[in-house]
């Protein structure tokens, strides 16, 4: 039934980049009405827009809409649209803008406060751009950053999931050589804790997770480094006298195209490129992103803007889609696996 299906706020992501496009096209394939009941987070003229790239057959409308109670659900050509702040102007496909920044920083507060009260089971995130959240005054790395700070939040994990595998990365959105810095035995261990908790929810805590050693073949017992001996080995052994399977270090060149043949499906990488680009390389059109540790669950798209595409109607929505069936599978469920996850796991 309709009122059963989780409520997802999805953020319509920067103005000038893909995000309108792919956010009707997803939300105009059945199999994404039949998983939830969709709020769009933008700019209710941006997406009328963007109703230029539906399929002719469907012809969508957009219904502005002031409160999550307006939405009107039960027919599938109306997209409500919830506009926080005032309407873009002089928005352009493709150009960087700080207008369009400032608006898809307030899409996603908007959505928290939702979140805060209730109103919605979950958060996708269509893709914002950095560049134009800093013209606008907002100095966040990403989107990870921003919720995790909306939602007071210091323990928290991107996470990289395509066809049942998922990546997490101890270090994101730093310099390599600050992510050196960071990657202590504490950070290591919680990140395996929350490995195991949310494949505890999907009904997969018995699968293995396996570690990523820092240097060339793992440092090869201290030649090339001893961050494995010192830093990485204690974190995997104290997990395992927790009870969690968990193996590691291991070389990364050996870890992840086992992965890839899927030895492992839950793995934690040590730095953002070290997870990302084998992940991309992979799965780019339908990965998605998870952000572990908050209270509502958040899902993404694994790409950008792609501003050099924008307002061509050639995006791909696959990866969006991937996300709002994610979110909708988890979204109920959600509240138990932060609360597992604050259980036990020291703040690093």
């Amino acid at each position: 039934m309709e009122a059963q299906k989780p409520v997802l706020a999805i953020t319509m992501g920067d103005a000038a980049g893909i995000g309108p496009e792919i956010v009707v096209k997803a939300l105009c394939q059945p199999e994404v009405r039949a998983l939830c009941r969709p709020l769009v987070i933008g700019d209710a003229a941006a997406m009328r827009n963007a109703l230029l790239f539906a399929p002719p057959s469907l012809r969508p409308r957009v219904q502005p809409v002031a409160t999550v109670a307006e939405a009107d659900w039960s027919d599938a050509a109306v997209i409500p649209v919830l506009q926080p702040g005032a309407a873009l102007t002089g928005v352009e496909a493709g150009q960087l803008s700080a207008e369009a920044g400032r608006g898809a920083v307030e899409y996603v507060l908007a959505a928290t406060e939702l979140a805060k009260r209730g109103a919605v089971a979950g958060i996708v995130t269509a893709p914002l751009n950095k560049e134009a959240m800093r013209l606008a005054g907002y100095h966040y790395p990403g989107h990870t950053e921003l919720l995790a700070e909306q939602f007071g939040v210091k323990h928290y994990s991107l996470v990289l999931a395509a066809r049942g595998q998922f990546i997490f990365h101890v270090t994101t959105h730093v310099s390599l050589r600050d992510a050196l810095d960071m990657i202590t035995q504490p950070r290591v261990l919680s990140q395996i804790r929350l490995a195991h908790l949310l494949a505890t929810a999907l009904g997969r805590g018995h699968e293995m997770i396996a570690v990523a050693g820092l240097n060339p073949h793992a440092g090869e017992g201290g030649l090339f480094g001893n961050e494995e001996i010192e830093t990485i080995a204690p974190a995997v052994r104290a997990a395992q006298a927790e009870g969690i399977p968990a193996v590691g270090p291991l070389p990364a060149d050996v870890l992840f195209p086992r992965a890839a043949k899927g030895v492992y499906a839950f793995v934690i990488a040590l730095y953002h490129d070290q997870g990302h680009i084998v992940f991309k390389t992979l799965y780019f059109d339908e990965g998605v992103n998870v952000t572990v540790g908050l209270p509502i669950i958040r899902t993404s798209v694994d790409h950008g803007t792609a501003f050099d595409i924008a307002g061509q109607g050639i995006a791909s929505e696959a990866s969006l889609v991937e996300a709002i069936r994610l979110a909708a599978q988890l979204g109920p469920t959600w509240g138990e696996i932060h609360a597992a996850a604050q259980q036990g796991i020291e703040e690093v």
